[in-house]
C-alpha cells in the first residue's frame, strides 16, 4: 500500500521537543520533496518545513525558525521535524506531504504554493503544547 505515515506527535509543556516521523511505504522517498504542514482548529493549513529530494535545501516558515529542524533519511524513507522550545501556539495537527521531485513541483513546494497537488499526504498526528 502506497503511504505516508506521521508519527511522534503528543501532548508537550511548554518548552519542551518532540520530533515527528514521516515514513513512507510502497514509494521512494529519495524521488520525492517532502513537505510538513500544521493546522490549528478554526484555522487554514499553514506550510512548516519542506525539504528538497536529496535533502540538501529545505525551508521554515519564519515562526518555526531556530527552532525546528527538518532531515531526510532515504536509506530509512522517513523524514524526520525535530521540533524544540515548543510554544503553545504550535498546538495543531502536523502532516507530511510528498510530492514528486520535478523541477515545477519544487519550486512550488519551496513556495508553500496551496495550488500544488502533492501525490501523498499523511494522516496526521496531533501536537499539543500546554502546562
Amino acid at each position: 500500500q502506497l503511504q505516508l505515515v506521521e508519527s511522534g506527535g503528543g501532548l508537550v509543556q511548554p518548552g519542551g521537543s518532540l520530533r515527528l516521523s514521516c515514513t513512507a511505504s510502497g514509494f521512494t522517498l529519495e524521488d520525492y520533496g517532502i513537505g510538513w504542514f500544521r493546522q490549528a482548529p478554526g484555522k487554514e493549513r499553514e506550510g512548516v518545513s519542506c525539504i528538497s529530494t536529496t535533502g540538501s535545501t529545505y525551508k521554515y516558515v519564519e515562526s518555526v525558525k531556530g527552532r525546528f529542524t527538518i532531515s531526510k533519511d532515504n536509506a530509512n524513507n522517513t523524514v524526520y521535524l525535530q521540533m524544540t522550545d515548543l510554544k503553545p501556539e504550535d498546538t495543531a495537527v502536523y502532516y507530511c506531504a510528498a510530492v514528486r521531485g520535478t523541477w515545477s513541483a519544487l519550486g512550488r513546494l519551496f513556495r508553500f504554493d496551496p495550488s500544488l497537488a502533492y501525490d501523498y499526504w499523511g494522516q496526521g498526528t496531533q501536537v499539543t503544547v500546554s502546562s
